[in-house]
């Protein structure tokens, strides 16, 4: 018995040598330079990653980005916009009629106080006297309006009429007589030979002189003709900038060069492009000068001269603004004696009654009004028809 006791304990004492053998075996360290085959935790339990506990909030995250691989094409949303197409601008030809009514609306006090004053009862001599103020403060000029009092008199007499169409019809025949319906008003814009048509736009800063070159650009693109512009502005800061946003949205490029730089300089470049790329017109935007300042002038009579050694200036169009009457018509005429000017572009009709200015700076300077602008749209420039504008002034 004893035998089998101290046999059955010797099999125990194997057994737990045995398992005592692996169970040392399994947690000996790692040894160095061998491998964990999983992270060793310590410290706090690892909490859950923030991505981990939104979305168990219910919110799904995007997956972090990542870079795109080499080779991929750059996502659209990286790339430059594309240059926007050019317009295509309505063509000349019955912009006058379609601005109509919005003239009618900022002429309509001068035009109607006179008709009323004219088809008065009683048309004594306090009545003609203030038919004659009203005429000069339209600024249609002392001499122009004296002259229109004169003859309305002497017709009313001698027709003896007081009817409203009748006294209509008189002040609309005297006010065409005076600006003069006969004038050329054709702004000469088309290629001579190898040569195309230059236009000079002049005028002192304020008038609209830069805008009225870029909106003369759409006048012309809408016509179907092909168009350089020279921004010979560079005592004005961002002029050249202006006029590269107009030249830009109809297509026409822009010979321009940096602040200061010599005017004739930009104008014979403007031309030389001209020529070039065979264009029909040629328009440069001069410098905004004061008409004071004499040195300035001289500026722009050398710029001038300059590009009459490439081609000769078909026009020289002076921006005037309807609101500075009697200074407009002092501008008139120092710059008509500095480059001769063929033609008025008078802007910003649209707001005032100053439009009589058309018939004082016709009568002085002999020089027809061609192109009148009547709003602040791009396409608010119209050629002038004296039948249109006064009849929407006679409403």
């Amino acid at each position: 018995m004893e035998i089998y006791l101290l046999a059955g304990l010797a099999i125990v004492v194997v057994l737990l040598a045995v398992g005592g053998f692996f169970l040392v075996r399994t947690r000996r360290p790692v040894a160095p330079g061998e491998e964990e085959t999983a992270p060793e935790v310590t410290g706090e339990p690892k909490s859950a990653a923030p991505e981990d506990r939104e979305r168990d909030g219910g919110v799904d995250l995007l997956p972090p980005a990542q870079a795109p691989p080499v080779g991929a094409s750059v996502p659209e949303a990286r790339v430059a916009p594309a240059e926007p197409e050019p317009e295509t601008p309505p063509p000349s030809a019955g912009r006058m009629v379609r601005l109509r009514a919005r003239l009618a609306r900022s002429q309509s006090s001068f035009g109607q106080g006179l008709l009323n004053l004219l088809s008065s009862s009683s048309l004594d001599e306090d009545a003609w006297e203030e038919i004659e103020d009203t005429l000069i403060t339209a600024d249609i000029g002392v001499t122009s309006a004296a002259q229109i009092v004169e003859n309305l008199r002497t017709k009313v007499k001698v027709l003896g009429t007081r009817d409203h169409d009748e006294v209509r019809t008189l002040l609309r025949d005297e006010l065409l007589a005076q600006i003069r319906t006969d004038a050329d008003r054709a702004v000469r814009t088309g290629p001579h030979g190898d040569r195309p048509g230059v236009i000079m736009v002049v005028g002192v800063n304020g008038t609209g002189k830069t805008t009225t070159t870029g909106k003369l650009a759409r006048v012309l693109v809408g016509d179907g003709r092909t168009v350089v512009l020279g921004a010979a502005d560079t005592f004005r800061a961002a002029a050249s900038e202006q006029l590269q946003t107009w030249g830009s949205r109809v297509g026409a490029p822009v010979v321009r060069k940096e602040e200061g730089a010599d005017p004739a300089s930009v104008a014979f470049d403007a031309v030389t492009r001209g020529i070039e790329d065979g264009a029909d017109t040629v328009i440069i935007d001069t410098a905004g000068r004061l008409h004071t300042k004499t040195g300035l002038m001289d500026e722009l009579g050398k710029v001038k001269r300059v590009v009459e050694k490439k081609s000769q200036v078909d026009e020289v169009l002076l921006v005037l603004d309807a609101t500075t009457g009697q200074n407009g018509l002092r501008q008139a005429r120092v710059f008509a004696e500095v480059v001769n000017v063929t033609g008025i572009a008078l802007t910003k009709l649209d707001g005032t009654a100053k439009g009589g200015i058309i018939v004082q700076v016709q009568r002085e300077l002999g020089v027809p009004v061609k192109l009148v602008g009547l709003g602040e749209g791009p396409d608010d420039l119209a050629p002038f028809d004296p039948e249109v504008f006064v009849d929407a002034i006679l409403g």
